[in-house]
């Protein structure tokens, strides 16, 4: 019993033909994709505190649905009183069905409930949203 998302169904349905004819591709795989979607979050004050990056680790694996890795500096930085290896931000790398699943509740769920939203700035992305309509 396999289950697949809802956008990733649409996107091979609808979306991928549609792209086909609207660009002329010749082939499957000209038509553009998803790959990945990464979710990062840089927390400035995780200097001070290693308590904060905790915190933001396990908000950001319930907003993504799996662990957070918590990144550390690459280098120093004596303005920031920073030192290299020193944990600084979270970041989760989504692909395959869980990023189908993301982005189909960041479009259909998140991106309507924020205020004054405006679109995304990205060509692309607007004309997925577009199609996906």
């Amino acid at each position: 019993m396999s289950y697949t998302p809802r956008l990733k169904e649409k996107y091979s349905k609808e979306i991928v033909p549609s792209l086909k004819e609207k660009f002329n591709y010749k082939s499957l795989m000209e038509v553009p994709k998803v790959e990945k979607i990464v979710i990062s979050q840089g927390v400035g004050e995780a200097v001070s505190d290693r308590k904060l990056i905790e915190n933001a680790a396990a908000d950001l694996s319930s907003i993504a649905g799996q662990k957070a890795l918590i990144v550390n500096s690459k280098k120093d930085v004596s303005n920031f009183k920073l030192r290299k290896g020193m944990p600084i931000g979270t970041k989760v790398t989504l692909r395959r069905e869980k990023m189908y699943e993301f982005l189909d509740r960041l479009i259909s769920v998140a991106l309507p409930r924020t205020r004054d939203f405006r679109g995304v700035k990205s060509k692309e992305m607007e004309e997925v949203i577009s199609l996906l309509e």
